[in-house]
């Protein structure tokens, strides 16, 4: 395992640097990521250079058996760039210049941005790329984490040759966007700017390219990056830090050009869903590159300082969030950061070496952390131990909450209740684009699939026709990849697959779920707010909201009908039998007793059976090959028959007692397809 933080030596005097490898040793420390704002002191003008410093920590590092993921430092150009060059500033949707003061304050599409960055990440590994010390490279940080959308001049004239790239002559533009519809056809590419501020919305089809684009000008640089690392004889991996469901990057897109997943995760410790939240974070950076095992890049010790409110964790929860990212793949586990930084705007986050110093709970706690990371020793690889697979895809994202449709739909907020349906339950998920759902999953979940894809539509075809259960709906495969009605109505590709004729969207009136964000308001508390129509599924009376479609059978099965609401009587859930597999349909936004119970029937169809039978409540499983990890969220002691190895000491297991916020690393037989604690399992308070 690799355990380490975010180094900063440049933010403290040198006297301080013997001090931090020593500690670093004393917490388990072997790897820091180094240098990641330290541009202007490498660069400080910009044909003067200090690699001397840079030089001595390396040195003191490598001496003291501590690795170096090294940072090219271009995520904060220093003062001199942006008074010299003030055209690599970025703008706002007015067209006004962000300015400097903060950080990652450039123009990604910035011609003079990249030359500038390209000479320092050549100066650093013409230096480097050679040292021992160095075993992995970090490109850029958090691309795109502040700044989503550049709508400068520079981005102009790159988003110019971007589309001319991609559809060659205007009157292919001209046709994908629809440009007839409100006079907005174009002569020329030179006629097309960014969507800068407007009286009324923007033409969809040329927002879903805009999005695009601005997530290929962030892989650019990251490439570009990349390029030269790999010029100068860069041998070791390449990779830069994502940021989980993070909306302005698809980040299936970069993942081919990433050689280790690495993440960034910060779970709310106020919010009550934050145990799934983070879950399908980590499950979702997982899917990314099956087969290989990724980084946690960034966590926190305790409190961070960017919320309105800041709590630290509750005593244990650095261990259990540590485990549940071990458990579903990680081989790496670092924070932000070593030191705690006494100025700037981020003096309040935690760190490893707290401001207290190291007679406090959070260093007993990171040294006890890398103590049982260390006994943990070599980790299985994640295979493919998953048999369900949550189909996620940021282009149905970008396209689904564009403007001007029948109900504002908070795409990241549906596919979290249906994973929480499904992580509830102590099943294993992937989180894969319509694409890649083959037959190694028994079960697809397809929710909100507004966007469809021709390749994705025929591999759902293949997965059911080959065997496979697919849940579909609501406000699925109504547009093409140009954000276009394809000719023939609405569900046209997976229509004869679902067995259904599709009348009308069904909207449902009262607040939408717009805008709520990972974990900030759950479907339950939105439907409190919101028009719903009911419906039942094995006997659980059931609450739909923003969408009670129209759909006939055809050829379905009607499983279960609206009994209130504008459609009542129409099917709210369908089963069609296709091939060797089955198809179902839903055409509303279930709430959480409605997702249970549909995914209670889907599994039992699928033949889909948790890791552990019968876990207690607040009891979360994982597995990756031989390992099994459980991590007891609840605040009770719980009792828990397994049989395994413990991965930690080696010990036989025949049962666990685990404390609130206590985990366990077991080994068992990859054999063995579920581990069954059905009858024996129960809970002890203490």
């Amino acid at each position: 395992m690799l355990y380490g933080a975010d180094y900063n030596p440049d933010q403290w005097p040198e006297e301080v640097w013997d001090e931090d490898v020593r500690l670093m040793q004393e917490a388990g420390v072997n790897i820091v990521s180094l240098g990641i704002f330290a541009w202007s002191r490498i660069q400080p003008a910009e044909h003067v250079w200090d690699f001397a410093w840079l030089d001595a920590v390396i040195e003191k590092l490598h001496a003291g058996g501590i690795q170096v993921n090294l940072a090219t430092a271009t995520a904060s150009p220093p003062p001199w760039v942006s008074a010299n060059y003030p055209e690599t500033l970025p703008a706002d949707e007015s067209g006004a210049s962000y300015w400097p003061g903060s950080r990652q304050h450039f123009a990604p599409s910035s011609p003079t941005y990249r030359r500038l960055a390209g000479e320092l990440v050549r100066r650093l590994a013409e230096r480097y790329v050679h040292h021992p010390a160095v075993v992995m490279w970090h490109v850029g940080n958090e691309f795109g984490c502040h700044l989503w959308m550049d709508f400068s001049d520079s981005a102009r004239d790159a988003y110019r040759i971007w589309l001319a790239d991609r559809y060659e002559h205007i009157d292919a533009l001209n046709a994908a966007w629809g440009t007839s519809f409100w006079s907005q056809r174009y002569g020329s590419f030179e006629e097309i700017f960014p969507p800068r501020l407007a009286p009324y919305s923007h033409n969809p089809s040329s927002m879903l390219d805009w999005r695009r684009f601005t997530s290929d000008m962030l892989l650019e640089c990251y490439l570009a990056e990349r390029a030269i690392l790999l010029e100068a004889g860069a041998t070791q991996p390449i990779t830069t830090n994502f940021m989980g469901p993070f909306k302005p990057a698809d980040y299936a897109k970069w993942a081919p050009f990433m050689d280790v997943i690495a993440d960034d995760c910060y779970p709310d410790p106020t919010s009550p869903t934050r145990v799934r939240d983070a879950a399908f974070q980590r499950d979702l950076v997982r899917s990314l590159k099956p087969g290989v095992p990724w980084l946690l890049w960034e966590q926190a010790t305790d409190a961070v300082n960017w919320r309105p409110s800041n709590p630290g964790k509750r005593p244990g929860a650095l261990m259990a969030e540590t485990a549940q990212s071990i458990g579903r793949g990680a081989d790496g586990i670092m924070f932000f950061q070593w030191r705690q930084s006494r100025a700037g705007s981020e003096k309040f986050h935690s760190a490893m070496l707290p401001h207290a110093g190291t007679d406090t709970s959070t260093w007993r706690a990171v040294t006890e952390l890398g103590a049982r990371l260390k006994a943990l020793g070599d980790l299985p690889a994640p295979g493919r131990d998953a048999r369900v697979a949550l189909v996620f895809d940021w282009e149905a994202w970008w396209a689904v909450e564009e403007r001007d449709h029948p109900v504002q739909i908070d795409y990241l907020a549906v596919m979290l209740e249906w994973y929480g349906a499904l992580h509830a339950r102590g099943i294993q998920v992937d989180i894969v684009a319509p694409e890649r759902v083959d037959d190694g999953y028994d079960l697809a979940l397809a929710p909100v699939l507004y966007l469809l894809r021709d390749e994705g539509a025929a591999a759902l075809i293949r997965f059911v026709e080959g065997g496979g259960t697919l849940l579909a709906g609501p406000f699925t495969d109504l547009v093409d990849g140009h954000d276009q009605f394809r000719a023939g109505g609405f569900v046209t590709q997976l229509r004869a697959l679902l067995g259904i004729r599709y009348e009308d969207f069904g909207a449902l009136g009262g607040t939408s779920a717009g805008g709520m964000g990972v974990g900030a308001m759950s479907l339950k508390a939105v439907l409190a707010q919101v028009d719903t129509a009911r419906f039942a599924v094995g006997g659980v009376d059931a609450a739909g909201s923003l969408l009670a479609e129209v759909v006939h059978p055809a050829g379905a099965q009607v499983e279960s009908r609206f009994e209130t609401g504008p459609s009542a009587g129409s099917p709210a859930l369908t089963r069609h039998r296709h091939g060797a597999g089955e198809a179902w349909y839903i055409a509303t936004v279930p709430d959480a007793a409605g997702a249970d119970a549909v995914v209670g029937a889907l599994v039992a169809a699928a033949d889909v059976h948790p890791i552990v039978e019968g876990l207690p409540t607040g009891v979360e499983v994982a597995r990756r090959g031989d390992l099994v990890t459980l991590i007891n969220h609840g605040d009770d002691t719980v009792s828990i028959p397994v049989s395994g190895t413990d991965a930690e000491t080696g010990a036989a297991l025949e049962h666990l007692t685990l404390a609130s916020q206590e985990v366990a690393f077991v080994r068992v037989p990859v054999a063995a397809d579920r581990l069954d604690a059905n009858a024996a399992a129960s809970i002890s308070v203490s």
